[in-house]
C-alpha cells in the first residue's frame, strides 16, 4: 500500500496491531470531487475512512436530497457500518465534496475486527454520538428555523468543510440538498444578501 506511513499517522489512535492488519487488506485511493462511493440500496462491501477531503452523506425521498452529514478526515460513515453489520442495504448515499484520499476497509474484514480491536469500536461509538447530535440539530432546523436561517446554517457549515468563504455552488444544488424548491432558495439569497450576510458575484457565494 502507497503512502503508508502518512495515513499511519493519521491514523495512530487505532493501535499497532490494528494499523499492521490495515496495511495488509484496507485499500488507499484517491477519488476526485463528485464520485458515487455509496448507492442507497446497494450492500456494503467497503467502508470508507477519510484521510483527506471529505464525503458528504444524503438520503433521497420522492426525487429530493436531504443532507445528512459530512466525513472529514479521519472520520467514517456509519451508515455504511451499520449496513455493513446487519448485512443490509445502504440507505443513504455518499459523494465525494472535493478531491479525497479514503481508506477503503473491507466489510468482511471490519466485522472481525471490531470483536479483537477495542480502538475501531471507540472510532464508531464516536461516529454513533457525533451522527446523533447532528441529527437533533437537523430536526430542531427542520421543526423550529425559518428557512433562510437553515440555508445560512447550511452555507456556514460547507464553508468550514471546504475552509473556503467562497462557495462555487449553484442555487439548485442548495434546493436539493435541502429538499426544497429552486425558486425558493433563490428568494432567500436574495434576503440573506440584503442582510448583508452573503454576497453573489460572479457565480461565487461569500460569507460575509
Amino acid at each position: 500500500m502507497d503512502n503508508s506511513t502518512n495515513w499511519q499517522t493519521r491514523l495512530h489512535f487505532l493501535g499497532i496491531a490494528l494499523l499492521n492488519e490495515l496495511e495488509q487488506h484496507a485499500v488507499l485511493q484517491s477519488f476526485p470531487a463528485n464520485t458515487t462511493l455509496v448507492r442507497e440500496g446497494q450492500y456494503v462491501k467497503l467502508i470508507p475512512v477519510v484521510l483527506q477531503g471529505a464525503i458528504k452523506v444524503f438520503s433521497s425521498f420522492e426525487e429530493k436530497d436531504l443532507l445528512l452529514y459530512y466525513i472529514q478526515a479521519s472520520e467514517s460513515c456509519i451508515m455504511s457500518f451499520a449496513a455493513c453489520q446487519y448485512n443490509q442495504p445502504s440507505r443513504i448515499m455518499a459523494i465525494t465534496e472535493e478531491d479525497s484520499e479514503v481508506l477503503l476497509l473491507p466489510a468482511d474484514k471490519v466485522q472481525r475486527w471490531v470483536k479483537e480491536y477495542p480502538s475501531l469500536n471507540q472510532l464508531f461509538f464516536q461516529q454513533y454520538n457525533q451522527r446523533y447530535t447532528e441529527l437533533i440539530d437537523t430536526i430542531n432546523h427542520l421543526l423550529f428555523n425559518r428557512l433562510d436561517e437553515r440555508v445560512y446554517q447550511y452555507l456556514l457549515e460547507k464553508s468550514r468543510v471546504k475552509n473556503e468563504t467562497q462557495l462555487n455552488i449553484r442555487h439548485r444544488q442548495i434546493a436539493q440538498e435541502l429538499g426544497t424548491a429552486r425558486e425558493v432558495v433563490t428568494r432567500v439569497m436574495k434576503r440573506l444578501e440584503q442582510e448583508g450576510r452573503i454576497q453573489q458575484q460572479d457565480g461565487l457565494i461569500k460569507i460575509m
